[in-house]
């Protein structure tokens, strides 16, 4: 956005739920203005060959630089005029504005600019009583069974992979994936991609470039290094590319190796963690699964509260999520499953679950997103800088990172306010459950109710 305002004339429209649109017209004499100051600007900086720096003359500049100059005049305008309309009528905004018409539009001195744009906003909308909710808690417990499987998981991770000429299932190929659509526009085209031949207990189902695909293993098939197989399947509804959504997918998939995970063994484990003994290993991976059951149980005592929020708001949402609604939802639930602690890999076949699931599945997500950013300016919910980069440390131990290098990756993927709004959530819930009438009961009564109710 300009540093400064530009005074326009705008007219703001409904443009469905959760969305406006806004119709500028900046005078004639402001546009003449900005394109006057901006090169006059230019000409003073200007070095042209022949001519001393700031000595070219104007029309020269001009015809050297003026499409240039008109195209930085135009963004200045409009991000300008945005910012003033967003500060006088107090618009809760809540991404970027986009317009369809704008890029093909120019500014021209002595004449009017007149421009259209589109914008997400917060929908309008009452609370709920925050105070006095009954909330289940159930107590954690880490049985020996629990830590015997997590240590099953540390000893895969840990493992190292053999080479095969054939897959069988559970083994993962590497090779070259391609994703495009009916029109033949590439979607995605990836060296390096990586897949799994679907365990028995998948039905089949199985994760290719993102999307899940119902009979995978059977498109898939075994096919050895230098084979190359073709899957087509129907892209997702809520997928976070707009070409992707409903649209007639062909991936190809040429193998360029097959592996499969050996799992390390358990005294070696021991010694590149720098344990003195099993028993060692045995009580650190207990202490991360009681953090971690703690996480759980704020998690399900969250989810009652959001459950409660959900059916008590009445709120239009849009009949169609956008492509920057996807991708915010999809980033959202992303960072929700690295705080739980689970895996990667696990993360990345939820992410292609929540991409393949249904409409109302996707917008109740957008709903509870909106209804906790209202509780959280209602509750004045703050999030410090000391807070994020817990979380993220936190986030670290769970991956086996480094926290600087997380932090890094989550900086270079634009997902550190991401973390911000986590954190901002977790904390709105937090605050209401505990104002809440709490039950204590344990995980096995717990579940039993929770299933009684979803039943009914």
């Amino acid at each position: 956005m300009a540093e400064a305002t530009v005074q326009s004339n705008v007219r703001i429209e409904d443009a469905g739920p959760s969305r406006k649109k806004l119709y500028f017209e900046i005078p004639a004499d402001t546009v003449s203005e900005k394109l006057t100051g901006s090169l006059d600007m230019l000409a003073v900086e200007a070095q042209l060959p022949g001519f001393r720096k700031g000595r070219a003359p104007r029309r020269l500049v001009e015809k050297r630089f003026g499409q240039t100059v008109r195209s930085e005049a135009k963004s200045q305008l409009v991000a300008g005029a945005f910012q003033q309309a967003v500060e006088e009528h107090h618009l809760k905004v809540i991404g970027e504005p986009f317009s369809s018409e704008l890029e093909a539009l120019e500014v021209e001195a002595g004449k009017p600019f007149v421009f259209s744009v589109e914008v997400e906003v917060m929908p309008e909308f009452d609370l709920p009583a925050l105070d006095g909710l009954k909330i289940r808690k159930p107590i954690p417990e880490v049985t020996d069974q629990m830590v015997g499987g997590e240590i099953d998981k540390i000893l895969i991770n840990e493992g190292e992979l053999e080479e095969r000429e054939t897959p069988e299932n559970g083994d993962y190929l590497t090779g070259h994936g391609i994703m495009t659509t009916a029109d033949g526009t590439e979607i995605h085209n990836i060296e390096g991609a990586v897949v799994q031949v679907p365990t028995t207990d998948k039905a089949g189902r199985g994760m290719v470039l993102g999307v899940m695909v119902d009979d995978f293993a059977t498109q898939l098939g075994l096919p050895r290094p230098g084979e190359t197989a073709t899957i087509r399947t129907k892209g997702p509804e809520q997928h976070e590319v707009e070409a992707v959504r409903g649209a007639d997918l062909t991936i190809t998939f040429k193998v360029d190796r097959v592996d499969r995970i050996i799992p390390a063994q358990l005294g070696d484990v021991v010694a590149r963690f720098g344990l003195g003994s099993e028993e060692q290993l045995r009580e650190m991976v207990r202490s991360r699964l009681n953090e971690r059951a703690l996480i759980q149980q704020a998690t399900v005592m969250r989810q009652q509260v959001a459950k409660h929020l959900m059916d008590n708001v009445d709120l239009a949402l849009p009949e169609r999520l956008t492509a920057s609604q996807s991708a915010r939802l999809l980033y959202r639930r992303r960072m929700e499953l690295m705080y739980r602690g689970v895996s990667p890999q696990q993360i990345e076949e939820h992410i292609a679950e929540l991409r393949a699931a249904s409409s109302e599945a996707a917008t109740r997500e957008l709903k509870l997103f909106f209804i906790l950013s209202k509780a959280a300016e209602q509750m004045d919910i703050r999030v410090e800088e000391a807070e994020i980069n817990g979380r993220i440390a936190q986030m670290a131990i769970e991956r086996g990172q480094r926290p600087e290098k997380l932090r890094q990756e989550l900086i270079q993927n634009r997902q550190v306010q991401q973390i911000y709004q986590q954190i901002r959530e977790h904390k709105t819930l937090d605050a209401i459950v505990s104002k809440a009438q709490i039950e204590e009961m344990s995980p096995d009564e717990f579940n039993r109710i929770m299933k009684e109710e979803a039943t009914a």
